[in-house]
């Protein structure tokens, strides 16, 4: 799912940077935070579930989940998160104890990101600090610690790139959302949501420019982020945030950002 590939491909920015000069990415490594992608993503779905079990039967898109039309029951669903949590612990144990801190620490904004949405119009930052955290945690797994010049600036980057794609992605249950009271940078944006990717669009490319500076990057990422801006540019321009179809279409996409990026990574450290 392109949520999954959301998750996963901040980690591998993060292990691509951390790489030798002249050395591919650690496979290994790739590998890992692969499995943990799919493992903490299917978390974050089965709490986001059993939080908004109330709210998702009156939304039409979300409806018909398991848990919001009564296929399984919230103890069931609770059992089944403690299998998704104790697998992906196996994981982050095969890491060093500076990212298995940093990974468990990750935990609490895993928790917490659903109720966000009831509380503030920015849930979708919130969602940008969990989703991006494998910025931090890829570098630290391969180096042993975080170097905050170059990490710092790649998570600023992830986040705004979350604030452009679930921002595009909120637009498609807007009306629903109004009715039900819950918030998002949809609704607080409205018209002016364009302008406002624009910007996240921006502060996305200074992060990224920023944190190639600070670890010697090459011509092959600097190309790569030029690639980016301009895959970013086009979807904020053909963009119709009144048609859900177009917005989940846009949304999507941000995968092949995320390919580019680690694709001009891979070949800068070449």
């Amino acid at each position: 799912p392109a949520g999954t590939w959301l998750l996963y491909l901040p980690c591998t920015w993060s292990i691509g940077l951390a790489a030798a000069p002249g050395c591919l990415p650690d496979w290994r490594m790739l590998s890992l935070f692969g499995v943990g992608a799919v493992l903490m993503r299917g978390a974050g779905c089965t709490i986001n579930d059993m939080w908004d079990r109330d709210y998702d039967r009156q939304v039409a898109r979300t409806a018909s989940r398991p848990l919001a039309a009564g296929d399984i029951s919230t103890l069931q669903s609770l059992v089944f998160l403690g299998g998704q949590l104790s697998l992906a612990l196996c994981v982050l144990l095969c890491l060093n104890y500076y990212s298995i801190i940093l990974g468990a620490a990750s935990l609490s904004l895993v928790i917490t990101y659903p109720l966000m949405k009831r509380i503030t119009y920015w849930p979708q930052l919130v969602l940008g600090l969990t989703f991006n955290w494998g910025a931090l945690l890829g570098w630290s797994a391969i180096k042993g610690s975080c170097e905050w010049s170059v990490c710092l600036p790649l998570y600023f980057a992830g986040v705004m790139w979350t604030l452009v794609y679930d921002t595009i992605y909120a637009h498609q249950d807007k009306r629903d959302d109004v009715l039900i009271g819950v918030k998002s940078t949809a609704l607080q944006f409205q018209e002016d949501t364009k302008q406002w990717l624009s910007g996240f669009s921006l502060a996305m490319l200074m992060g990224l420019c920023m944190a190639g500076v600070n670890c010697n990057q090459t011509f092959p990422y600097y190309s790569a982020v030029a690639a980016v801006g301009a895959h970013l540019a086009h979807q904020i321009y053909t963009l119709d945030i009144d048609k859900p179809e177009d917005c989940w279409k846009k949304f999507a996409s941000n995968r092949t950002v995320g390919i580019l990026l680690f694709i001009g990574i891979v070949l800068g450290n070449l």
